[in-house]
């Protein structure tokens, strides 16, 4: 979920790239190469190669696979007597010689079946000391470069001065961070990428839950602030190192990022601009903020601004509402002007226009919205509800009473109106908020964002809702189960099923709105018509919008059938068939039964009866909302008890299913789960519950001190 970072626009300009790979990358825990991470990393490789960018690469690993090889021809060679004797370190200088040929045979192996030349290599800091080196190297390499071969470089470690090369930091270079660092100056590259087996720079070692992924380094800031965890498994420096050789190479001109050389593609998304691992920049203390938005500070900003409400009482929640309603009329001009921004934008951008349809505040929208609120503020007051009380034993009373689910992080995309709702009903049940909206909506969620907050009292603060401004936001905030109660998504089966995969936090939502309309032979067809044609017309984009309409056997060769496909054709929907009706009504097959249009387009199917359109949205629907047309009580009946959705309806349109429709105010979202809260979400699915135990000096004491009653109290 990884998302375009504009302080990274630098990168599209990017031609000549050093990535180095360490030991730690190239290799398992026990030592031998990671051959399918190395091939990951020449797939990569070849295809920046084939996209025109000139590729240097730095490898770690030769001394880790010579020591690996040299110790099993050790144990070949070994009498048994031998292997009784203390066993003596292996020469670092001889697995580096050995290691080095066998490192780039599989580099050349790799490369060849993709077609991509590579060349080695070596080289020692002494040969940085003379002019001449320097000169042909840049010679070389541009050869090299213009042939598109890949050159591989590492250090020579079987030949180098360094009497210990894992400890002695003397000399121009001390590592192949530090090299990798030497040559991107050297060879004037326009990045550095350091790939290590963390997924960049934390402000902590990375093992501690409480550290943190700094994306962007600042030296002033961070400098002093991050605490290095231990040095590489295997390789000489570990974090640290890669910290020292950013540093410098970025003070020098050349940006570098440190990421995770395990994930896929990362080097392709890094130049993509992805806002992954850690950035190093000259310029980053110019544009980068002193304080960087920290997701957990939001999340528990928002927990204890909803203490805060939480303790104020009943009227005092029901006027913060009341403000909020008073504050978008007030607003309504300077609202409208950033929302027809935002519609400008996606219209130019070529959004799709069902997207751009939800995106609309139309004309009335914010008069309905604050009548929607004040509806919600004027409800009972959901928390503390006894739901049940009951005397357990004389004196003894227990009470289950409602109570806030306590931090929501609800992501939607495309509708503002969203924002206003979720946040109008998290108020109403006492919870706290962190809102991310598309960024198709930014302009608009930004000033219904300040203009509900504003209206916040001090006393329970504004942070009570915070505004998620970027994607990148959003994986740091999935991973704070501890401080996050529940995420609800709105949006695209894509989005519901990513978060889903990326978090410990309960999920609650539907990933698509696939509503049936079922035509039973015994329905009023006029009936039928109004609502078939109110189901798919009234609103397109509505996850709650028809989205197949099934007939009856019986009807599709009465003249109604026709009429109705007449009347959809006519308002504009573009029809498609299962096998039956494709065939009748010479129309195109459905690729899928499986699918949510979203616009002007349904699927029509034809079934035997009652109980074949009842299997056939059993299996292929999404359990969101499902009506049947019919007469014929038993036939009704018989839908509404099997057809296993959210919401079933008999004789009215799908887009009924809507929180503000059912009375709840508003709604967070239609949940399809089989958990908690089913169907549109108002305030009643935003509560849990807690139980209050009231005694009088009880104790248990092995059951011999009490006399159990059990006797039910909620109705007295």
């Amino acid at each position: 979920m990884e998302s375009v970072d504009p302080s990274r626009d630098f990168l599209k300009d990017v031609k000549r790239i050093v990535i180095k790979v360490g030991t730690a990358v190239v290799t398992r825990q026990d030592g031998r190469l990671a051959v399918g991470k190395l091939g990951a990393l020449c797939e990569q490789i070849k295809e920046l190669n084939s996209l025109g960018y000139e590729v240097i690469l730095v490898s770690s690993g030769a001394v880790g696979l010579g020591r690996q090889r040299l110790r099993y021809r050790k144990l070949v060679n070994s009498s048994f007597a031998d292997l009784q004797k203390p066993q003596v370190e292996l020469d670092g200088k001889a697995c580096a010689a050995v290691g080095q040929s066998s490192l780039m045979a599989i580099y050349d192996s790799l490369f060849s079946q993709l077609d991509v030349t590579s060349a080695q290599l070596l080289v020692t800091d002494n040969d940085f000391r003379d002019k001449d080196f320097r000169k042909q190297l840049n010679e070389t390499v541009k050869s090299l470069l213009a042939l598109k071969v890949i050159p591989v470089f590492n250090e020579n470690d079987a030949v180098s001065t360094r009497k210990a090369p894992y400890e002695d930091s003397s000399g121009i270079f001390w590592d192949n961070d530090s090299l990798s660092a030497l040559l991107a100056l050297e060879l004037k590259a326009d990045l550095l990428v350091l790939l290590s087996d963390v997924e960049g720079l934390y402000s902590g070692p990375p093992s501690d839950p409480q550290s943190k992924l700094i994306h962007t380094y600042i030296k002033e800031k961070h400098q002093n602030e991050i605490t290095f965890g231990d040095k590489s498994r295997v390789g000489r420096g570990g974090m640290t190192a890669k910290v020292k050789a950013s540093v410098h190479a970025a003070e020098a001109g050349i940006p570098v990022i440190i990421t995770s050389g395990y994930a896929a593609e990362n080097i392709i998304k890094v130049l993509r601009g992805q806002r992954i691992g850690t950035l190093f920049h000259k310029d980053a203390h110019k544009w980068a903020p002193v304080k960087e938005v920290d997701a957990r500070e939001m999340a528990v900003a928002a927990r204890d601004c909803s203490r805060r409400l939480q303790a104020l009482n009943s009227g005092e929640r029901k006027q913060i509402l009341l403000k909020i309603a008073d504050a978008l009329e007030a607003n309504e001009k300077e609202i409208r002007t950033e929302n027809e921004a935002d519609v400008v934008d996606a219209q130019e951008a070529g959004y799709e226009k069902s997207l751009v349809a939800r995106l609309v505040l139309k004309p009335g929208k914010i008069a309905s919205l604050a009548n929607n609120i004040r509806t919600i503020a004027n409800m009972d007051d959901p928390i503390g509800q006894v739901i049940k009380r009951t005397e357990l034993a004389d004196g003894l009373i227990l009470e289950k009473t409602s109570s806030p689910i306590g931090v929501l992080l609800i992501v939607f995309e495309s509708r503002p109106d969203a924002l206003v709702q979720i946040a109008s009903l998290a108020i109403r049940s006492g919870n706290g908020l962190l809102l991310k909206g598309g960024k198709e909506a930014k302009r608009s969620n930004a000033i219904l964002h300040k203009v509900i907050t504003e209206a916040i009292p001090d006393t329970v603060g504004g942070k009570l809702i915070g505004l998620v401004t970027t994607r990148a936001e959003i994986p740091e905030l999935l991973k704070l189960d501890d401080v996050i109660d529940l995420v609800i998504p709105r949006g695209s089966n894509q989005l519901v099923s990513q978060i889903k995969s990326s978090t410990k936090i309960p999920v609650l939502g539907h990933a698509d709105g696939i509503c049936h309309v079922y035509i039973d032979k015994s329905a009023n067809l006029e009936m039928a018509r109004r609502i078939v044609l109110d189901a798919k017309i009234d609103y397109p984009a509505g996850c709650n919008a028809m989205e197949t309409l099934l007939v009856h056997k019986d009807l599709a060769d009465k003249n109604w059938f026709n009429d109705i496909i007449v009347d959809l054709r006519t308002e504009g929907v573009t029809l498609y068939g299962g096998t039956k009706a494709s065939s009748l009504l010479n129309i195109p097959q459905a690729r899928s039964f499986h699918h949510e249009y979203s616009s002007l387009a349904c699927t029509i199917e034809i079934v035997d009866d009652v109980y074949a359109a009842i299997d056939h949205i059993n299996l292929h629907g999404s359990a969101h909302t499902d009506s049947v047309v019919a007469e014929d009580h038993e036939v009704a009946d018989a839908f509404l008890r099997r057809v296993d959705s959210a919401a079933v309806f008999h004789n009215a349109s799908t887009r009924f299913s809507d929180g503000a429709r059912f009375g709840l105010g508003a709604e967070v979202g239609i949940s399809t789960s089989r958990i908690h809260a089913r169907g549109p979400v108002g305030v009643d699915g935003l509560l849990t519950t807690r139980w209050i135990l009231k005694g009088s000096g009880q104790v248990v004491d092995g059951d011999k001190a009490v006399s159990y009653t059990h006797r039910d109290l909620t109705a007295t």
